[in-house]
């Protein structure tokens, strides 16, 4: 089963909880036991579990700007005439996709542990996050 979650982003690594929205997908599927992927159609904006902390949200955003400082000389921007190369980076550093069993029907994360859509882009937009049920 593949569904696709459609969601309204800030953009600037904008961190949005999409926790729920896979655990309501599982549910709709009907199977007990499997793999669940979350996977982001997007070249700047990348999946991750982390905590749902605001101290912790707060220091993701700091340590990727370090990583990829928005105010950089990126090729990317001289050759496409854009902004967001560093949001490129990040993403690609980040990465698109993250794979979690379930049983039960409910998701095996940790005690603290939720899925994100990180949104690295220059400005919002409507993202699309592809969730598959195995």
């Amino acid at each position: 089963m593949i569904e696709i979650i459609k969601i309204q982003t800030k953009g600037n690594t904008d961190l949005i909880n999409i926790t729920e929205k896979v655990e309501k997908i599982i549910e709709r599927s009907r199977k007990k036991e499997g793999v669940v992927n979350i996977f982001s159609r997007h070249t700047t904006a990348g999946i991750t579990i982390m905590e749902d902390e605001e101290g912790i949200k707060k220091d993701f955003k700091t340590a990727f700007e370090k990583f990829a400082p928005k105010d950089e000389n990126y090729n990317h921007n001289k050759i496409q005439d854009d902004d967001n190369g560093h949001s490129h980076l990040k993403c690609t550093l980040l990465g698109n996709s993250v794979c979690i069993p379930f049983s039960d029907s409910e998701l095996m994360l940790g005690t603290w542990q939720q899925i994100f859509l990180v949104d690295f882009d220059t400005h919002g937009r409507e993202r699309e996050v592809v969730v598959s049920v195995n």
